[in-house]
């Protein structure tokens, strides 16, 4: 007989960034590396001392919640949008959001661990693919010596990230993107925010970043960046 315990657990943290919402977001860590997060803990694990050490380590693990997809339950296979949406794979087979316990996992880069007066301790990563405000349940260090597998087989997924989008970006839209945050764009961008399924060279996208709306089209292996305004 087995007994089976529920495990309640909380946030440690949450990520600030400037994504506001999911479409956009890069659909895995490291991908756009140019793109800075902030992790804010909250209060109860704001000791400095729960961190000491941690500015030894390049980069760090990130276990998180799916929070926008925690009602929405799981189903045994997923279609995952690289492959056009018109293949399923078993969810254990994918990183797909739609979990079972709507666990995420990233590898992010430390970048520093700044001394917040209000905060405490925030550490700057880059890479995450995490909407802002989710919420973080641990952080871990990066080991090389037993993280790194360089012969491992990353099976349909190597083919289906093999392939990056060439960025039109005119000079007077450009201008319009906050200081730093235009390499960070482009990258986001280049990845191909779209569903794989989606293919109208003639519809316009749009998502928020940084405080405004990128509008876009894509033709082929372009993408031509429409308009770009302040968010609404």
């Amino acid at each position: 007989m087995f007994i089976i315990e529920t495990v309640s657990i909380s946030p440690i943290a949450r990520i600030e960034n400037d994504f506001t919402s999911k479409f956009g977001i890069p659909r895995q860590s490291g991908l756009v590396n140019g793109l800075v997060s902030r992790i804010v803990f909250e209060p109860e694990f704001r000791s400095p001392d729960a961190l000491r050490g941690i500015e030894e380590f390049s980069h760090l693990w990130l276990i998180w919640q799916f929070s926008e997809n925690v009602e929405k339950g799981w189903t045994p296979t997923v279609r995952p949008p690289r492959l056009g949406g018109n293949q399923r794979k078993g969810v254990f087979a994918t990183r797909s959001p739609f979990r079972p316990n709507a666990l995420g996992l990233s590898c992010v880069e430390l970048v520093s661990v700044e001394q917040d007066p209000a905060l405490g301790p925030v550490l700057v990563v880059k890479g995450a693919d995490l909407m802002s405000g989710t919420p973080i349940f641990d952080v871990k260090p990066y080991v090389p010596f037993s993280d790194s597998r360089p012969d491992a087989l990353g099976g349909f997924a190597d083919k289906a990230y093999s392939y990056a989008l060439k960025v039109d970006f005119p000079p007077h839209l450009a201008e319009r993107v906050p200081a730093g945050k235009l390499e960070a764009l482009i990258g986001i961008l280049a990845q191909d925010p779209r569903p794989r399924y989606q293919h109208n060279p003639e519809r316009v996208y749009g998502f928020p970043f940084a405080g405004l709306e990128i509008k876009f089209r894509v033709d082929e292996n372009r993408l031509t960046v429409c308009d770009v305004l302040p968010a609404r």
